[in-house]
């Protein structure tokens, strides 16, 4: 097979297709969740009240979503990935089910860890899936399909979103997803039959579970911190010591793990540590700016749900129609430059961002969120692809996790620290409901996101050099 790959070879009428459409559907389950949630968030906290809680409602989620990759991905590789991303897509379907009959903010983020749980299984399934099914040079068209999923997605995500907060009927946020969950599933069990070549695995649970309270320490105490209590003060200190000191037994433990959560030894290989850094910050960016660009627009000049949340849509319609011509540009230029370029448009959308958001106007926040959109569809696909073409498939699935858990954890810790600055310049000034403090606080988030966005493009600048012709070469194998 030559590295030119013929489109109906790949296409939803080949052989492969209908793995392929069923893959498109699971995957939107979580590119509707990515885009509908945040524009309604206003209206959540009319009835649910609790403005200062509602990070929570992104950050449990992806904290869940986080912790739970690593262990799905072990599991993937001795039980097969059907069985996970079956179970993925159930969790998902319970989640949306017991969110959409929340009846407080503190049950609505509790029901929003299911959901979480449910897409740590989805998200990584779906990528190691089309990893093993495509070569490298068959991905690069693959990637317009799965974008598709995205582009659709970014507009009818935030178009539903604002039109359910705008009748007073956000619970179907959560509804609408019972009957992609049940087409989703119905379609892998009848349509993909991998060919499993399973390996006995051991899980670390422990590691599992100090990764978890270490992450949540971290998130609690910057989500908490200023708000609950004192910066300066014994939760505040508690909340930060537990989670450091989990981490640092995560990382004893991972070192002496027969098969850790977290294979220190394989990020520890520059491509995986590096392309794990870019995800890491492409998580944190891209929550950054889809989680708190509605509230901005909707607390300081009160536009409609609907219209902050198309502007916002504006982000997830320049990834994917970037990432689908993403693999033409890597297979001729490599994974690294293809990464440096995507992330440094997106570095000069962050700061541009941050420049003009003390006024205030969804065009040029739309317009600003397109190119960063933009810019992490060259960034992210490049980054993932590069990680799986250089393991086999006993590893495949350990590295797409890693992956897929370094963007999570990048989001949950981005979204917690953003929150962290947002409540701390609310608490400081005349409170949630003043348009003037909710703009001040808002332009300090999108700076801390510009400076994500420099600290992530100069990881980028660290990835090893790769030969085109080799990762050509390596497709055909």
């Amino acid at each position: 097979m030559t590295a030119s790959v013929d489109r109906a070879s790949i296409g939803l009428r080949s052989e492969r297709g209908p793995v392929l459409g069923a893959l498109m559907l699971a995957t939107g389950l979580i590119a509707i969740d990515a885009t509908i949630l945040a524009t309604a968030v206003p209206s959540i906290v009319r009835e649910l009240g609790s403005y200062q809680q509602f990070p929570w409602l992104f950050s449990v989620y992806l904290l869940a979503q986080a912790v739970s990759v690593p262990i799905y991905s072990r599991l993937a590789d001795t039980v097969g990935r059907k069985p996970i991303i079956l179970l993925g897509i159930g969790l998902f379907l319970v989640g949306s089910i017991l969110c959409g009959f929340a009846w407080s903010m503190p049950a609505l983020i509790v029901f929003r860890i299911v959901q979480g749980l449910g897409a740590g299984a989805v998200a990584p399934m779906s990528m190691t899936i089309v990893g093993d099914i495509y070569t490298v040079a068959e991905r690069a068209k693959v990637q317009g399909y799965l974008a598709s999923v995205w582009a659709t997605s970014s507009v009818v995500g935030p178009a539903l979103g604002g039109i359910f907060a705008q009748l007073d009927a956000w619970r179907w946020i959560f509804w609408v997803n019972i009957p992609l969950c049940l087409v989703a599933g119905w379609m892998l069990m009848r349509r993909y039959h991998e060919e499993k070549q399973t390996q006995r695995h051991r899980i670390d649970y422990a590691g599992a579970v100090l990764l978890t309270i270490g992450l949540t320490g971290l998130i609690l105490g910057m989500l908490e911190g200023g708000s609950a209590w004192d910066w300066i003060s014994i939760p505040s200190a508690l909340c930060f010591g537990i989670g450091v000191v989990a981490l640092a037994l995560f990382a004893l433990v991972e070192r002496r793990a027969a098969e850790p959560i977290v294979d220190l030894r394989v990020a520890a290989r520059p491509l995986i540590l590096t392309t794990t850094i870019v995800s890491l910050g492409i998580g944190a960016l891209m929550t950054g700016v889809t989680s708190f660009a509605p509230a901005y627009l909707e607390g300081s000049i009160g536009i409609a749900p609907l219209l902050s949340g198309l502007a916002v849509a504006a982000l997830t319609l320049g990834w994917p129609i970037s990432a689908a011509n993403a693999g033409r540009l890597y297979l001729r230029i490599g994974f690294r430059r293809t990464t440096l370029v995507g992330m440094t448009i997106t570095t000069v959308a962050a700061i541009a961002l941050a420049v003009v958001s003390p006024w205030p106007n969804p065009f040029s926040v739309a317009a600003i969120a397109f190119v960063l959109g933009f810019g992490l569809g060259w960034s992210a696909a490049p980054t993932l692809i590069a990680a799986q073409a250089s393991v086999g498939w006993g590893e495949r699935g350990a590295v797409t996790g890693m992956n897929a858990f370094a963007r999570s954890a990048g989001s949950a810790l981005g979204v917690a620290v953003f929150g962290a600055i947002s409540n701390a310049v609310i608490a400081r000034g005349a409170g949630p409901g003043d348009p003037a403090t909710i703009v001040s606080a808002s332009v300090w988030v999108f700076v801390a996101a510009a400076v994500v966005a420099v600290l992530t493009l100069v990881a980028a600048a660290f990835m090893p050099k790769d030969s085109v012709v080799e990762r050509s070469g390596e497709a055909d194998a």
